[in-house]
């Protein structure tokens, strides 16, 4: 059974944001749904670092993992697989705000203008307000109770704790040249995700799947189980018999 090892983004931690993989593909795959340090269920931290949660990562996987990692969640996934390509059968991206890559497109400049600026001027010491914000910027559809549980909060508090994914130097080429299949995820809502999408499917040799209606969360749609299981089952494959 093919190994999944699934990285969430930011704010709600592994068990809410991979709730329909949990449901829909348990019985078909060996899944391991991480949780990232500082947010639930792990103690909070006074920083969250891509560079070092991707260090953290690659110590997670096993030789064959297939990785699959959503927003904040992609780019340490991006990272853990260009430090050990070895490791990684397959990789799935969910729009990951690596804005860097796609630098000199306008709509990837300006949303990393505003997220730098979002987290420098913004009410970073009113955890739901600023979560308010930052789920307006990214287009989320996750409609934001008050006030906020105590789940959220903490969520919310390790996110005004990151490091801005638009600090990202992603080492693309590294990924390409080891071969890793990859598939890239958007939900064709934003401009920005759907810059940063072009460039990785385009420098990546990636498949690209294109899931709308579900804002920044594609993984909610009724198709992307299926889509993913076919990529991963592909990969698989191609790695146990390459000249096939």
């Amino acid at each position: 059974m093919e190994r999944l090892v699934l990285v969430h983004g930011s704010v709600t931690g592994g068990r809410a944001t991979w709730s329909a993989q949990r449901h829909g593909l348990a019985e078909r795959f060996d899944l391991v749904v991480l949780e990232r340090p500082g947010f639930p269920l792990n103690p909070s931290t006074e920083r969250v670092d891509f560079e070092v949660q991707a260090v953290w990562l690659v110590e997670q996987l096993h030789d064959g993992d297939h990785l699959v990692g959503h927003s904040y969640g992609g780019v340490v996934s991006l990272l853990a697989a260009a430090r050990a390509p070895e490791r990684v059968t397959s990789l799935t991206l969910l729009e990951p705000p690596c804005t860097r890559v796609a630098r000199g497109h306008p709509a990837a400049d300006r949303f990393a203008r505003e997220g730098a600026d979002w987290w420098a001027h913004g009410p970073t010491d009113d955890p739901e307000a600023f979560l308010r914000g930052f789920l307006e910027k990214v287009g989320s559809s996750y409609v934001l109770p008050t006030p906020l549980p105590a789940e959220v909060e903490h969520g919310a508090r390790a996110l005004i704790a990151e490091r801005g994914p638009w600090e990202a130097d992603i080492p693309l080429d590294v990924v390409a040249r080891a071969g890793v299949p990859s598939l890239v995820v958007s939900g064709a809502h934003h401009a920005a995700f759907d810059a940063i999408c072009d460039v990785l499917e385009r420098e990546l040799s990636a498949e690209r799947l294109v899931l709308p209606g579900f804002g920044h969360t594609p993984q909610r749609h009724p198709d992307f189980n299926d889509a993913l299981a076919a990529f991963v089952e592909r990969a698989a494959a191609a790695q146990a018999d390459p000249a096939a």
